[in-house]
């Protein structure tokens, strides 16, 4: 059962290093549409997308030694740092309709690839199949929150103003998790 909670938690920390930034894009379009559900069904439509290409590092892993792998580590690394020295983009508006949300979240998801393929390489079929129903689970949860972000003035104001300095630091702390592991 140990794996199971490291699983969990593993899969709650990739998830949320991963999407803070979506945070920010999913409150930016449900304030810009009247059709909530659009962002919502847009949101999973690209997410899927990021996961099918994640996968790719679950079947490789089958194909090469362990510690080659775990050398995967080192992209959640070079993310976070780069993150800790690029400027920040502006969200531009590509529409909050369901395709204009799965455009910017697929396009926005290198990260996600790099962390979710490197874990899903280094982890058995079990594993997978919990982080892959942690990630979904928390998508869902993310956003209710954007949702609710959207309507908070101040929280929005906050998340945009330092939410950039902390996905840097939670994306390096990942790579060195899998290079341990």
């Amino acid at each position: 059962m140990h794996w199971l909670f490291s699983a969990l938690v593993t899969g709650a920390i990739a998830f949320s290093a991963t999407n803070l930034d979506d945070l920010l894009f999913l409150t930016f379009f449900f304030s810009q549409t009247s059709c909530k559900w659009r962002v919502v069904v847009g949101q999973y439509l690209g997410f899927t997308a990021l996961v099918i290409v994640s996968l790719i590092g679950f079947f490789g892993g089958r194909l090469l030694p362990h510690e080659w792998i775990r050398l995967l580590g080192v992209a959640p690394i070079f993310l976070g740092i780069k993150k800790l020295f690029e400027h920040r983009a502006n969200v531009k508006r590509s529409g909050s309709n369901t395709l204009g949300v799965a455009a910017v979240t697929f396009t926005n998801g290198a990260d996600n690839i790099g962390i979710y393929g490197a874990l899903f390489a280094v982890s058995d079929a079990p594993t997978v199949i919990v982080l892959i129903g942690v990630l979904y689970s928390l998508l869902a949860v993310w956003c209710l929150i954007a949702y609710r972000i959207h309507r908070q003035q101040l929280v929005s104001n906050t998340l945009t103003k330092y939410g950039h300095w902390l996905v840097p630091f939670i994306l390096i702390a990942l790579g060195l998790y899998i290079l341990a592991s």
